[in-house]
């Protein structure tokens, strides 16, 4: 699933190429009764609203919070007062793409046939289930292989108090996010392993599985460790590990280990940079470490760690 860094990247992809662009088209073949009467386009009656409220609206900035992708827009025209936010959650294998695209109606499937830029023909950029037509030509489509993205629209200035964001924890990376809040946040979850609590998304927003991985690696914390037992000093190594390392998800352009491709259609280049995850019976990269990966399943998820320098924290 992308993560933080991958929907900052793809945040900030987006800030360059559709701010200013208009919405001239929208379309979607999610079509599931599973979701009948959801907040989501994966309803049809709900994508037909959508589409109407969206329709004629100009991007004027895009944002993230936690791993959500928010597209505002302006207010419209003909009286209509309410800003609105297209709110995009990639899931397990969405991303968003931008480019130009042609619809084959005579498709079996995969009806949108990219053009360009021709990174967009990459085969994990082939599963089209949303796309949107902006007044230049170009489109921004949602490519979603297992289908689970969501997408919903919502008032601007209530949209950080609906359901599909209300209860989301503090960003990790931003300037107001101290050490001393860090810690009040673990301290949410006393009696809970360390890996599952830095992945809970109602006490730290934005952190899946690569990151918490590599962050206890950098912090050499074992993951098995449970907040109580995390001392004052560990927990400012584990503070400054998160914060680097997805500021280096950031800067590598996220990872794309799995389906995750930049708005290009491009891969991200972290995947080349890990030292845990993944890695599984590989020799410990840090400096002086004899120590091996090994691999163990916490809360149902993959967990990767050295054997050696990641201690257990009591």
């Amino acid at each position: 699933m992308p993560e933080l860094p991958e929907v900052q990247t793809t945040v900030n992809g987006l800030r360059k190429r559709v701010i200013g662009l208009s919405i001239a088209n929208a379309w979607s073949d999610y079509n599931s009764a599973y979701y009948k009467g959801s907040q989501s386009i994966k309803d049809p009656a709900y994508f037909k609203r959508f589409r109407k409220q969206i329709l004629g609206r100009k991007v004027v900035s895009v944002e993230r919070r936690a791993k959500n992708i928010l597209i505002n827009l302006d207010a419209g025209k003909g009286g209509v007062v309410k800003r609105l936010t297209i709110l995009v959650h990639m899931k397990m294998t969405g991303h968003l793409l931008y480019g130009l695209y042609r619809f084959d109606r005579k498709a079996a499937k995969d009806p949108w046939e990219p053009i360009e830029p021709a990174s967009l023909k990459d085969s994990y950029n082939r599963r089209i289930h949303f796309m949107l037509t902006f007044d230049n030509g170009r489109n921004l489509a949602l490519s979603d292989t297992r289908k689970f993205a969501k997408v919903a629209v919502m008032d601007s200035e209530t949209a950080h108090l609906s359901e599909h964001l209300e209860g989301i924890g503090p960003e990790p990376v931003g300037p107001d996010f101290s050490l001393e809040k860090f810690s009040a946040r673990l301290n949410l979850r006393p009696k809970v392993k360390i890996k599952q609590v830095l992945m809970d998304q109602t006490v730290i927003a934005g952190i899946g599985n690569i990151y918490a991985d590599e962050s206890l690696w950098r912090a050499g914390i074992h993951p098995l460790s449970r907040v109580a037992g995390i001392k004052a000093r560990e927990r400012k190594a584990l503070y400054d590990a998160v914060r680097k390392t997805l500021s280096r998800g950031i800067d590598f352009g996220g990872d794309s280990m799995s389906d995750y491709r930049n708005v290009d259609g491009e891969k991200g280049k972290f995947q080349e940079k890990h030292m845990a995850y993944q890695r599984t019976n590989e020799k410990c990269g840090k400096l002086g470490c004899s120590g091996t990966i090994r691999r163990i399943v916490i809360g149902g998820r993959s967990t990767h760690y050295c054997d050696q320098h990641q201690r257990l924290c009591k």
